[in-house]
């Protein structure tokens, strides 16, 4: 039996579901469940749709409650991937997975990182900031937004006439090819 991986994530999906896809009939790499906090987000249909169960959790449980930490020891869950969740991991999870936690952030960290930035509030802040290029992070997580050690940076080169939405296009080529293959050699690690 493959390594076994919970996806945390909050919104669409896009991420989760290209992780989803690229694992399936992956005999080392089993995803077990995703897991959310927002109760209509996208990302709990797309994950039943492709046969992953998929389930919503309260802020509580996450942080004044073991709920989260129980079913994630419960399932023997190995490594756990943060695809476009915008919660704080709490400290009881970041030390029962220490370094077998992964995010993907949409910038060349450190640059536009932090509390606050995500989605297109980063491709904005790129694009204000006149940057010639931009990117991905792909970092181990810890208890600071975005400061966790990095595993690999990808940059694509922009131009002036590109709007934020541009940016974001970029960005997600980048994500989706990246992302599973990274996850992939560093689970194969474990």
């Amino acid at each position: 039996m493959g390594k076994k991986i919970a996806i945390f994530a909050s919104g669409e999906g896009t991420n989760a579901e290209n992780i989803i896809r690229y694992f399936d009939n992956n005999p080392n790499v089993d995803i077990k469940i995703v897991l959310c906090n927002r109760l209509k987000a996208g990302v709990l249909a797309r994950a039943s749709t492709l046969g992953i169960p998929a389930k919503s959790f309260s802020r509580a449980d996450l942080y004044e409650t073991d709920k989260v930490l129980g079913l994630l020891q419960s399932m023997e869950i190995d490594f756990i991937v943060l695809s476009g969740f915008m919660m704080m991991m709490p400290s009881s999870i970041l030390t029962a997975f220490a370094k077998r936690i992964v995010n993907i952030h949409p910038a060349l960290l450190p640059k536009f990182g932090g509390k606050g930035m995500f989605g297109m509030h980063v491709h904005e802040a790129v694009k204000t900031a006149g940057d010639s290029e931009s990117g991905i992070t792909i970092h181990y997580v810890n208890e600071k937004y975005d400061s966790g050690e990095i595993i690999l940076q990808v940059k694509c080169p922009l131009s002036p006439t590109d709007s934020a939405e541009d940016i974001a296009s970029k960005v997600h080529v980048l994500e989706y090819r990246y992302y599973p293959e990274v996850i992939e050699k560093v689970v194969m690690h474990l």
